[in-house]
């Protein structure tokens, strides 16, 4: 399935040229990786797990194309993948599909369908596949992408946000899964430095890492959430919750970062990162604190400690990443 849909894309994108005339932007990407876990005691090429998408060593592309005719335009086309190194199965480099979907543009909302984000707290509008800190997207409360359609509408006051979607995250599966979110908030972040909204989700969703099916049949995924991000000055805030169940049991997340920007140009942030969650009665805490470092506009070094409540493990992570448009 997945080497059919990265032949299909190239395809949509040579016929979207010639019935639109548009404009595009191209960005190579790469990423190296190295950490050492106390648990394990070795080192490690990962960050938050050898299963998770991210971050591991990879190399890839994003490509954003503006769809457009002669009055207006009509929407977007995004194609992201890269090929990621995982020294830890006899696979060692797999391929990884991040977005994949083409947007229109209909007046009253946008429609987007193929692999997007569903809308579903934080993760739906905070891009952090390119950072080491991770999400509660990542812990199992949602997916970071997911197949699937959406609608996205902005007013004044905030937005608005529904989407139907596979509940099977990176890969797609039909095993009588399925995912449907909302979301509405208040405040626009880039206008008003804040937004605050709520989440109800609701479906049977698979359990899966990266591209692994971790068990074969889905899970019933009820979860109520709420998110605020606050940006003051140098400092930004964000904090979420969620409450509901998965497997028929209690579930229960709840996720706080704060990062202050000492350059006073967001080349220089340090972060703390505080995480606990209970599932199947389970319980679990994480801590993570960072640096991050813009070297130039193509560069930037990161480094992250991670403390795993559960298995007493204690990670430090060195990343470099790479971003140049061509």
């Amino acid at each position: 399935m997945r080497g059919l849909v990265i032949f299909i894309l190239p395809a949509i994108m040579i016929i979207t040229d010639l019935a639109f005339a548009s404009n595009y932007l191209f960005y190579l990407e790469g990423q190296s990786v190295i950490g050492y876990s106390t648990k394990q005691k070795k080192t490690i090429f990962y960050s938050l797990s050898q299963e998770d998408v991210m971050q591991k060593p990879s190399v890839g592309f994003d490509y954003l194309r503006r769809l457009s005719g002669e009055t207006r335009d009509y929407g977007t086309l995004a194609i992201q993948a890269r090929l990621a190194y995982n020294g830890e199965v006899d696979k060692k480099f797999e391929p990884q599909l991040y977005n994949a979907y083409i947007k229109y543009k209909t007046g009253l909302a946008d429609i987007w369908l193929g692999h997007n984000r569903p809308a579903l707290g934080l993760s739906s509008y905070l891009d952090s596949h390119t950072q080491l800190f991770p999400t509660l997207a990542m812990q199992g409360f949602g997916y970071e992408r997911d197949w699937g359609l959406g609608l996205y509408r902005e007013f004044n006051w905030g937005n608005f946000a529904l989407t139907a979607t596979a509940g099977s995250g990176m890969p797609l599966y039909l095993k009588g899964n399925y995912l449907t979110a909302t979301r509405i908030s208040k405040g626009i972040l880039a206008q008003d430095n804040y937004t605050f909204g709520f989440s109800l989700a609701y479906g049977r969703t698979l359990n899966t890492m990266s591209y692994h099916l971790m068990e074969p049949d889905p899970i019933q995924f009820v979860m109520l959430g709420g998110d605020f991000t606050y940006l003051w000055r140098n400092v930004e805030n964000r904090f979420e919750f969620f409450i509901g169940e998965k497997e028929e049991r209690k579930a229960y997340a709840l996720f706080g970062r704060s990062e202050i920007d000492l350059s006073g140009e967001g080349r220089l942030k340090l972060g703390i990162q505080p995480v606990c969650w209970e599932t199947a009665n389970t319980w679990d805490y994480q801590f993570y604190a960072g640096i991050s470092f813009q070297i130039t506009g193509d560069i930037a070094v990161r480094s992250l400690y991670q403390y795993v409540q559960d298995t007493k493990d204690q990670r430090i992570v060195f990343q470099i990443y790479y971003y140049k448009g061509l």
